[in-house]
């Protein structure tokens, strides 16, 4: 089988396209996260991130989420094409700070959670989710 210049061309550049995708993907998530902060740096500790270590299904994956005295929450999948999962805001009368639900995941990724403290500082945690099937994206 043999290529012309014009298609070995073509595969090369999809081949380093294809090596940066996953660098644009976790810069879209410390996009997302310095529009959640303003820009503002987020300390560690302060919220608790509770996701599968593996994911047998990566169309739904349960996590939760916990930050006593936070104002709202931020879940980001660093390495789906949107990376945005949920917000949750909480108001004066919240009985707790917490929140759960299920995601979906492209593939093995980081699932990172910032929280907005009532003293307007920022924390955040991540966990590492190895998705052996599904995804949103295969």
């Amino acid at each position: 089988m043999s290529f012309s210049r014009r298609e070995t061309l073509v595969l090369g550049l999809g081949a380093v396209a294809l090596g940066f995708m996953p660098f644009r993907a976790n810069a879209a998530a410390e996009d997302a996260i310095a529009a959640f902060t303003g820009g503002a740096e987020a300390g560690e500790g302060g919220v608790t991130l509770t996701a599968p270590e593996i994911a047998e299904n990566g169309n739904t994956v349960p996590i939760s989420v916990d930050a006593p005295g936070a104002v709202s929450i931020l879940v980001l999948a660093s390495g789906n094409p949107t990376p945005g999962v949920a917000q949750f805001n909480f108001g004066e009368l919240a009985g707790s700070q917490s929140a759960s639900t299920r995601i979906r995941l492209a593939g093995t990724q980081d699932v990172v959670a910032v929280a907005k403290m009532a003293d307007g500082s920022f924390v955040k945690t991540a966990s590492t989710v190895k998705v052996t099937i599904g995804g949103c994206g295969g």
